[in-house]
């Protein structure tokens, strides 16, 4: 009775500690608010991960990952950031003086025709203005220029500008036709928007623990089609420890990492997995496409600007231009000391010129309206002067189709 009661005791205290910490609403593009029983859920004992325990674990994230990436190709789960994925899918597969086309339309884009090229391949690179995605038609021109290209690498859905990518399924079936291997990067929105992945022959997809799963931040995701693991097989990639994907896939084959895995991090994204599933996969991806809607209604109703063109929008990341006279870094402090509101600033060309918010993982009414509030009353308190009321009445028409 004695450790029933201490355990309770303690349970308790660490639930108070987290509604604590939880004072600032978290509205960045990642990480983002993590719900409690995701949080909870890393504090259970540490196990051995040479062992069933374990195996049961991993073989748990598998399933549940391969239904929320709607495929049946492997799954590796590094203890990485986001950047450590495009790394290891980029590693693996190019080799020096392969050419790799590359849609960059910000900064992640950017770093994917940079990281090509710092594996010796070339970087085939089909851009677009800041706020604006490459359109099919040019991106098939340096196609049929370049008809050797190797891979296909996209980033579903830029997060430095607010832009998602929304031709994916003629870009996969362009990369068929080269016979390209077609490569993903979905880490801000797998779980906010559709992502096929076996329906659009992607062949590695690579998804963030931090952003529309609503886990903590430290763990990506990565699908590998039979097709890539059929070319490492006959083609080991160079020299590579940590992000060698044979190396996963053979201790996969006893449901274990090659390497010590970060137990809390997969026990807390077990558990956001299992929260997404009970929602249901299409239920989320509309949860935020609503709220999306909301936060575009309101804040146009106030003559706030998007940054991005309209038929390339994100609903995960919306990028708001500032109004002339507001200061970013004023705007920003004042959100958060004032209101206990985060946002996030631009960078790169956007430094100071944007704010951007985070409609991901377990973004509901109660996010929307509290960051519509916070954002209209910190305008009005720097001198843009706009009505609150008009917002959030935009805002409650759109969140009304919510259960």
């Amino acid at each position: 009775m004695t450790i029933v009661k201490y355990n309770t005791l303690k349970l308790i205290s660490i639930i108070n500690i987290l509604r604590n910490m939880r004072k600032k609403l978290v509205m960045i593009p990642g990480p983002t608010n993590v719900p409690e029983r995701v949080m909870l859920a890393m504090v259970k004992p540490i196990i051995n991960h040479r062992s069933p325990a374990f195996t049961q674990l991993y073989k748990g994230i598998i399933e549940k990952c391969q239904k929320v990436f709607l495929t049946k190709s492997d799954i590796i789960v590094f203890t990485a950031s986001g950047s450590g994925g495009v790394e290891a899918a980029v590693t693996n597969i190019v080799r020096p003086g392969d050419k790799v086309l590359v849609t960059v339309f910000g900064e992640f884009g950017q770093r994917a025709a940079e990281q090509v090229e710092a594996a010796g391949g070339k970087a085939i690179v089909a851009d677009a203005p800041l706020g604006d995605a490459p359109r099919m038609d040019k991106i098939r021109a340096l196609a049929e220029a370049n008809k050797d290209i190797k891979a296909v690498f996209v980033v579903y859905n830029e997060t430095s500008t607010g832009v998602t990518f929304r031709w994916l399924k003629e870009l996969g079936k362009l990369a068929s036709d080269l016979g390209a291997f077609y490569i993903v990067d979905a880490i801000s929105i797998l779980g906010g928007d559709e992502l096929p992945v076996d329906e659009l022959g992607v062949d590695i997809c690579i998804a963030g623990s931090q952003k529309c799963l609503a886990a903590p931040p430290g763990v990506v995701i990565v699908s590998v089609s039979n097709k890539v693991k059929k070319y490492l097989e006959s083609n080991p990639p160079p020299p590579r420890h940590y992000f060698n994907m044979p190396r996963y896939f053979k201790f996969a084959e006893r449901g274990e990492t090659p390497f010590t895995p970060a137990l809390p991090l997969f026990y807390a994204l077990d558990e956001a997995l299992t929260m997404l599933l009970e929602e249901g996969l299409d239920n989320r991806i509309r949860r935020h496409k609503i709220c999306s809607e909301a936060f575009y209604r309101s804040l146009s109703a106030i003559n706030l600007k998007p940054t991005a063109k309209e038929d390339v929008r994100s609903n995960v990341v919306l990028a708001f231009n500032y109004p002339t006279g507001i200061e970013d870094a004023k705007f920003r402090k004042l959100l958060d000391d004032k209101f206990d509101v985060l946002v996030a600033g631009g960078f790169g060309e956007f430094r100071g010129k944007v704010f951007r918010i985070g409609c991901m993982g377990e973004v509901n009414t109660p996010h929307v309206l509290t960051t519509v509030t916070a954002v209209s009353a910190a305008l009005n308190q720097l001198g843009y002067q706009n009505s609150t009321a008009a917002a959030l009445d935009e805002a409650l028409k759109v969140l009304s189709q919510l259960n």
